[in-house]
């Protein structure tokens, strides 16, 4: 699959991902989607993230979810329905990264980055 046919693919599962999460109540707003590679790398360097994020391939997004009185949810598992719910699509959920969970952050795998 080319990476415009992945991105693409994404795209959608992100619109059903968004349908999904009001559907249940909850808001979304938009965090980081895209990423250039130069803030990749210096997220790198602080520890804060990784130089080959999917964010610099537009196969990531990161959500800030509210819960449907406005208030702010910022656990890990906050998210964890709608990463299930990712996931059953075919995603990858940042909230199972052993690593560091990063429960906002939802991604498509491409060559071998999650």
């Amino acid at each position: 699959m080319s990476l415009v046919d992945k991105q693409n693919t994404f795209t959608g599962m992100v619109a059903k991902l968004i349908t999904f999460a009001q559907q249940k109540g909850y808001k979304l707003t938009f965090g980081e989607a895209y990423r250039t590679p130069e803030q990749a790398q210096l997220n790198a360097k602080k520890g804060s993230g990784i130089s080959n994020s999917l964010h610099t391939q537009r196969l990531a997004v990161d959500f800030n979810l509210f819960d449907d009185n406005g208030k702010y949810l910022t656990a890990t598992s906050d998210y964890k329905e709608l990463g299930e719910y990712w996931e059953s699509l075919g995603g990858s959920w940042g909230g199972r990264f052993k690593t560091r969970p990063d429960g906002n952050h939802f991604s498509l795998e491409h060559n071998g980055v999650r």
